[in-house]
């Protein structure tokens, strides 16, 4: 893949984290109070079934259990901790918790698919931690120890999910919308009936809340999983996760202009940092070139699924394959 496509492809993979900076903001000023699996399945489930009545696919054979696995991981248990997070922690903070995911697809990625752990990945690993850090973390910062481990569960928990879906890629003929539509649906059925039993409905519900349950369903949901599953099939997994940086910087800018946080040097520094983080990766995400005597020769760490199922579809060495009949 060359450098122009990988770029390109890097800006419209980081529109789906940079939304999902706003959902600190927009849990704790549009929401209704500590409702996270309600807030999750609102999310989730609405934006699954559009898409499912768009497409019309349904999985088959293995794409059933792996459906719900991928679901369960990248959006009901991911979503649920995510909004846990998103109550109990300021927003920058939050996402400097689960900023700790390219750490997480790392060591997956050497156990799952075989990736090679370069020294300039534990490199750009701890430059962006500390960029982040420096970017979120003040003397006001609270730090809930229950905010901060769902913050590290969901880390962990996105991150396994990002890797079995780059393992196992996706079914032939079949696009990004269908796909994204299944574990939306997954995910939503598992925690519709838990929000309901466990917290129930609300017993007034806002324009305000309807507004803010709206903007996560079809940005922070339909949209902007099409665009991150999109990215994680064309570009190597590690390259993806460290696109989650642009959350908190775009958790800190929204901080800026709607809540009157200030931006200190510190700050701004920090900022850089975890650019330079992205920059890093990205600029080393091209595969080098294979030998043609051997179908070995790839370099797993570059992003290749290493054990490839017969009905798994190539995601990065041949990206035009690999979009056939998703989202261009």
């Amino acid at each position: 893949m060359s450098g122009h496509r990988i770029a390109l492809n890097s800006l419209v993979t980081a529109i789906a984290p940079a939304v999902w900076g706003s959902t600190y903001l927009v849990t704790t000023e549009f929401l209704p109070p500590d409702r996270p699996l309600l807030a999750a399945a609102v999310r989730a489930l609405p934006a699954g079934l559009v898409l499912l009545a768009v497409t019309r696919v349904l999985p088959s054979g293995v794409w059933w259990w792996r459906s719900l696995v991928l679901g369960t991981l990248n959006i009901g248990v991911f979503l649920y901790l995510l909004f846990v997070a998103a109550y109990l922690l300021p927003g920058g903070v939050a996402a400097l918790v689960m900023s700790v995911q390219p750490v997480v697809v790392l060591l997956l990625g050497a156990l799952l698919l075989g990736a090679r752990v370069r020294a300039v990945h534990v490199v750009a690993c701890l430059l962006g931690a500390v960029g982040v850090g420096l970017l979120v973390v003040g003397p006001e910062a609270a730090l809930d120890p229950v905010g901060i481990a769902a913050g590290l569960a969901a880390a962990a928990t996105m991150a396994t999910g990002m890797v079995l879906t780059k393992r196992w890629g996706r079914p032939e003929g079949v696009g990004v919308l269908a796909m994204t539509g299944w574990q939306l649906t997954a995910g939503g059925l598992l925690l519709t009936p838990a929000a309901l039993l466990v917290e129930g409905l609300p017993s007034h519900v806002t324009g305000a809340n309807l507004a803010g349950f709206a903007y996560l369903g079809i940005v922070g949901a339909l949209i902007s999983y099409a665009l991150w599953f999109r990215g994680l099939e064309r570009l190597p997994a590690l390259a993806v996760s460290f696109l989650s940086f642009a959350s908190p910087l775009a958790a800190t800018v929204l901080g800026f202009v709607f809540v009157g946080e200030t931006l200190t040097p510190v700050q701004l520094l920090g900022a850089l940092g975890a650019v330079a983080a992205v920059v890093l990766v990205q600029v080393t995400a091209a595969p080098p070139a294979r030998s043609d005597t051997n179908g070995s020769g790839t370099d797993a760490g570059d992003g290749d699924s290493g054990a490839g199922d017969s009905d798994a579809r190539p995601s990065v060495e041949e990206p035009e394959r690999a979009g056939a009949g998703g989202v261009r």
